[in-house]
């Protein structure tokens, strides 16, 4: 039985799809995570080298655990020894050959809104791999781009500051943007992604679920 969320999100995807597609986005859209897992993996060619940013919708999914367990060649900072090997990991999967990533915030116009830290996620999704695959549960769909701004600022950042209990920003103190220059902060830049350049560079797997942050 499919909740209120989920008849919605069924309604509005083709929507949010044809407007993906018209800025040069390959789009899909999927009611269950499962289906949205197998069409991921079915984008991958087997000689592919794999990267990703820190997303929890594709942690959650499993994405990277099966590709481990389908033996890819990952390129996975959290494999590495030292905070050095992590930096050269991150570098080298500005070229890998397929990069992974959720997205804070999705348009219904069809534009995506990301803010990043460290600069390594965005970077990937603007530049450098053959192909980059978003997976986005359809609760980051946000009306307008002005919409998508304030999702990505006030609610997917202090979210996500706070799996990170170590960082001293304001939000992860009381829950809400301060817009901080905090030397911790998470939001260090902010990339809106309009259109896609080559068309379908950029693989947009949209899932009728409540995922991520």
């Amino acid at each position: 039985m499919k909740t209120l969320a989920e008849m919605r999100y069924s309604k509005l995807a083709p929507k949010v799809v044809k407007a993906l597609e018209t800025r040069g986005f390959e789009a899909h859209y999927f009611e269950s995570e499962a289906e949205a897992a197998e069409k991921i993996i079915s984008l991958i060619p087997k000689a592919h080298t794999v990267s990703w940013g820190g997303s929890k919708t594709l942690t959650d999914m499993g994405i990277q655990e099966r590709l481990a367990k389908e033996g890819y060649n990952l390129l996975d900072r959290d494999k590495a020894a030292t905070p050095e090997e992590r930096q050269d990991i991150m570098r080298r999967s500005l070229l890998c050959d397929t990069f992974l990533s959720g997205t804070n915030a999705i348009s219904e116009d069809g534009q995506l809104v990301n803010i990043d830290g460290n600069g390594n996620r965005v970077a990937a999704m603007i530049y450098g791999p053959k192909q980059v695959i978003v997976a986005a549960g359809m609760n980051k769909v946000a009306k307008t781009y002005e919409d998508a701004v304030v999702r990505a600022r006030t609610i997917a950042a202090p979210l996500n500051a706070q799996r990170f209990p170590s960082l001293k920003t304001p939000c992860n103190e009381n829950g809400t943007c301060s817009n901080c220059v905090s030397p911790d902060t998470i939001c260090s830049f902010f990339v809106t992604t309009r259109f896609c350049k080559p068309a379908g560079r950029i693989k947009i797997i949209l899932i009728g679920k409540d995922l991520g942050l």
